[in-house]
């Protein structure tokens, strides 16, 4: 197999640490690469269609969705690790696995299992991403789980930095296969972190464009947005206003990846020469992160975050809809978690055989599993007499 030109400080497969359940090479595909085939194969990646982002699937089809926007995070990342001579195949398997844990109805259901399970062990996605790939998915005689290396495991678990406060999972993964949780992951994990921010900035934009929830003047001021906004409309063509809108809304977009892009694969180059990196380890043991924008840019993409909570996710119409799901998610939990006997089959079975907290962890990976329309449904045949279960 031809191998990547990657720079001394990639992800190496000469020093790759294996998997945990020894596995032979593939002969046609690199580690990270079988690592991407299994998560695009995995039950976990195909519900990703059909989970919320930031609109509830059914509100449109053109909104997008954990699973769209997992690619145009993978699409984005991978770019980035070829300008800095990355992996690429381990960059894509990171970005396209990062939000497999992600709950249905976006953060609203993270929001509500959180709270049920408060006193139980905790919920968030990330622990979750890494319990469906070490654990939950069942398709291999061998192990549970997807057996993934090391690597990727690891880009998962800290690709937010080093985890200072390890969740139970991931203690009790670490006493197995031991993820260095107190250090930097792999350049490839944090581009893979940071493409999945530049996609939120410009989907969640377009999204918002496209729902009405934002106007072309609630965008003039932004930074960085607004630059890219007057640059589109100077270049737009004269036409029908509804196709001239839909051209300056996507050219505004374009440019704002682009300038967000640029920012950081020219920050990230200088700290490289600033660091002198000659291995994947150097990265890891690095004071800070490696990957990043400069002081400005990353300046303003606060305020573009700022900007979308208070003007996006926060608005009105939003609201309404986040509040109905962590009802639904909260009345689910809470009518299982009392009575494990309605769990589906195989659920079941695994749910009557813990403590409390086991079954309640069973329950909350049943609901976490699934997807925007099957959380709807399953609220419907629990509550509503008039639906058979």
């Amino acid at each position: 197999m031809i191998s990547q030109d990657v720079a001394p400080y990639a992800v190496r497969r000469e020093t790759a640490r294996g998997r945990l359940h020894p596995e032979e090479d593939a002969p046609t595909r690199s580690p990270w690469q079988r690592d991407r085939d299994r998560v695009i194969h995995s039950a976990g990646f195909r519900t990703l269609q059909y989970k919320t982002q930031v609109f509830i699937n059914h509100e449109g089809d053109f909104f997008r969705t954990r699973l769209t926007h997992s690619l145009e995070v993978a699409q984005i990342a991978r770019s980035i690790a070829r300008q800095l001579r990355l992996d690429e195949d381990l960059t894509e398997a990171l970005a396209l696995a990062h939000d497999l844990g992600h709950t249905p109805f976006g953060h609203a259901g993270e929001d509500a299992l959180k709270a049920c399970m408060q006193d139980f062990g905790g919920f968030d996605h990330n622990t979750q991403s890494l319990r469906l790939v070490t654990l939950l998915e069942g398709r291999y005689h061998a192990f549970d789980g997807l057996n993934l290396t090391w690597e990727t495991l690891e880009g998962l678990a800290k690709h937010n930095g080093p985890v200072k406060r390890p969740t139970p999972y991931l203690l009790d993964y670490d006493a197995q296969h031991h993820l260095d949780y107190g250090s930097y992951a792999s350049a490839e994990a944090q581009v893979a972190a940071l493409a999945d921010d530049i996609a939120y900035h410009g989907h969640d934009l377009d999204d918002g464009l496209r729902a009405g929830l934002l106007s072309f003047d609630d965008i003039a001021g932004l930074p960085i947005v607004g630059q890219a906004y007057e640059r589109a409309l100077g270049g737009a063509r004269a036409g029908e206003r509804y196709d001239r809108e839909r051209r300056i809304r996507h050219e505004t977009i374009r440019q704002v990846i682009n300038v967000l892009v640029t920012d950081l694969t020219t920050t990230t180059r200088a700290n490289l020469a600033a660091l002198k990196p000659d291995s994947s380890d150097d990265i890891r043991q690095a004071s800070g992160p490696v990957v990043g924008f400069s002081a400005q840019v990353a300046l303003e993409n606060k305020e573009i975050r700022k900007f979308l909570y208070a003007r996006m996710y926060r608005h009105w119409k939003v609201k309404r809809m986040t509040r109905k799901a962590r009802l639904a998610l909260t009345a689910i939990f809470e009518i299982l978690a009392e009575d494990t006997s309605l769990l589906p089959d195989g659920w079941r079975d695994k749910a009557q055989q813990g403590d409390e907290n086991g079954r309640r962890r069973v329950v909350a990976d049943y609901i976490a599993g699934m997807t925007d329309r099957f959380a709807m449904d399953e609220h419907r045949r629990l509550t509503e007499l008039s639906v058979l279960g």
